[in-house]
């Protein structure tokens, strides 16, 4: 009886490699990454950049960022002399710019963001149909979002083959 038990044992343990491939590999895939790689994403945020209300902020941005600079500099180097309530003044001051830059900083990315969102929606089909080619292409049994991966070796990422294949498809 241990015998068989153990004949019975080997078998399925041999075995399991082979269920495996007959399954399909296991693969993972940033699909917004891979949408914002594609040549179409980066020539809409060129488009987006070369607006006039962006390149408005972006220069707003950088003066804000030059002024920050600036004070936490000059702040850093004449902190030991200041007074306390010279110190308090500067700190406000300082907080005052860096809330000024985030609200800039936040027009800038909400911008990105809304072109971005508008891009993944418009190529939801093309995405579906490019996962199906690879899938069936490389025997893929389970393929993971990456954001629910905890590691994956670059070998199981088919990322950058879902970019090449979006940058493949004829535009419309």
């Amino acid at each position: 009886m241990s015998r068989l038990l153990t004949v019975a044992f080997t078998v399925l343990v041999l075995s399991l490699p082979t269920l495996a491939v007959a399954q399909g590999k296991i693969a993972v895939v940033d699909l917004q990454e891979a949408i914002l790689q594609t040549d179409l994403a980066q020539k809409r945020l060129t488009d987006i950049r070369n607006e006039a209300d962006y390149k408005a902020d972006k220069a707003e941005f950088d003066r804000l960022k030059g002024e920050f600079d600036g004070i936490v500099e000059k702040f850093q180097k004449d902190a030991a002399v200041m007074s306390q309530e010279q110190q308090v003044a500067a700190r406000q001051k300082l907080a005052t710019k860096q809330a000024d830059l985030e609200h800039v900083a936040g027009k800038l990315k909400k911008a990105e963001q809304s072109a971005g969102q508008a891009l993944l929606q418009e190529m939801a089909p093309k995405v579906q149909e490019v996962l199906r080619e690879i899938i069936a292409a490389e025997g893929i049994g389970l393929l993971l979002q990456r954001n629910s991966v905890i590691h994956a070796e670059p070998s199981y990422i088919v990322t950058g083959k879902v970019t090449d294949k979006l940058n493949q498809l004829p535009a419309k």
